[in-house]
């Protein structure tokens, strides 16, 4: 009889629902249905099989919800990876862009920390020539004001040092038409245009309003769509003869070399002019000034006194006081470089020695041959061109 009322509670619940295990996908034990079950009649009579009853409503919808819960996990899971990976390679390219950005950083601070190692080491050679300018002129071994170069090394870095008297230059101050008109036609300037350029410079540095034949006043350089007018004063620095109407970038780079403010005298020192300067000079040709270079090279190797050029009509004197261009470069083994270029007046007052007439960041050799046009041949400050090594410092307070 007890047993009778156990099947019975069990026959009731089996068609009642499915317990939580059963509806979350996992296996139910289905007694009634996986295998046969015997009872006895209530009345004690033989067994009867319950084999033949179906299988409970919810059991294949447990089956098929336990299966679609799998695939939404498997895609969830797919998805969270994406993004993982594509986390991960923001972070990569952030990481990137910062590292070649603290590499720029770190390649700009190096830059500059050498271009002021270079300038310190110009301005240190300066000084140099300043000591050696002021040696009298008959020790042995002093600096030449000729435009040669000395160079030595320091450490990783070379140093080249350029000193020319200023009185080998033509001064477009007090130069007269005729040595302007052949410095103008030593350079290439065609016939017709060299009038108009004289008359243009010499419009521009006097002190009054009246045009020449072929110069060019207010009314011109306002027509020719300038802003502004000549001067009418004397030139303060060569570079202000580019703003002479017909005076060209390329035309003026050839003429830099050659010119200057500071002389103060009309004509030009053939003992350290340059072979350009003398081409300039009224009446000669090349074969005499290239005999005159001869006779001065073999008299300044020898240390016997420079021969006067005869043909020079318009000569000027150097003496202590007369400015010198000093031109200090410093180059780097890793290309940076530094060139200090300044003009110096000497004075015998002791509380004064010496002034400057112009200080500037000089420009590289490089560059002035480009705007030349003719290479690497030209150079700023050409004369004697030798270099002669004068050793090595080794330590900051050694002199070359």
């Amino acid at each position: 009889m007890m047993r009778a009322t156990m099947f019975s509670a069990v026959r009731k619940l089996a068609s009642t629902s499915p317990p939580a295990s059963a509806q979350a996908g996992e296996r139910w034990p289905q007694h009634d249905v996986d295998r046969p079950r015997t009872t006895r009649s209530r009345a004690g009579g033989s067994p009867t099989s319950h084999a033949g009853r179906r299988a409970p409503d919810w059991a294949p919808a447990c089956a098929g919800a336990g299966s679609s819960m799998r695939s939404s996990a498997a895609k969830s899971n797919g998805v969270a990876l994406i993004i993982v990976l594509w986390i991960i390679t923001l972070l990569a390219v952030i990481a990137a862009s910062f590292i070649q950005t603290m590499r720029t950083d770190v390649n700009v601070v190096a830059n500059s920390l050498s271009r002021v190692k270079a300038e310190a080491l110009a301005d240190a050679a300066l000084q140099r020539a300043l000591y050696e300018l002021y040696k009298p002129q008959n020790i042995e071994g002093r600096w030449n004001t000729d435009g040669s170069s000395r160079q030595w090394q320091y450490r990783d870095s070379t140093v080249t040092i350029t000193m020319q008297d200023e009185t080998g230059k033509i001064d477009i101050n007090r130069a007269n038409d005729q040595l302007l008109r052949g410095v103008l036609l030593s350079q290439g300037v065609a016939d017709d245009d060299v009038p108009k350029l004289v008359d243009a410079i010499a419009d521009w540095r006097d002190a009054d309003s009246n045009r020449r034949l072929k110069g060019a006043e207010a009314p011109e350089y306002t027509a020719a769509g300038l802003s502004y007018g000549p001067a009418n004063a004397l030139f303060q620095s060569i570079e202000e003869l580019k703003l002479v109407l017909g005076i060209t970038p390329a035309l003026y780079a050839k003429l830099a070399p050659l010119i200057t403010v500071y002389s103060g005298q009309p004509g030009v020192n053939e003992q350290i002019a340059t072979r350009d300067v003398l081409l300039a000079l009224p009446n000669v040709n090349g074969e005499q000034i290239d005999e005159y270079l001869s006779r001065r090279d073999i008299a300044r190797a020898s240390r016997r006194p420079i021969p006067n050029f005869p043909q020079n009509v318009l000569r000027s004197v150097s003496n202590n006081q007369t400015p010198v261009r000093i031109r200090a470069e410093a180059v780097f083994a890793d290309g940076n470089r530094f060139v200090r270029e300044v003009v110096v007046r000497r004075y015998t007052d002791s509380k004064r020695p010496y002034a400057y007439l112009s200080w500037k960041e000089g420009r590289d050799l490089a560059d002035t041959a480009a705007l030349t046009g003719e290479g690497t041949q030209t150079s700023v400050t050409t004369g004697n061109t030798s270099a002669p090594a004068l050793g090595k410092l080794d330590s900051p307070g050694s002199a070359p």
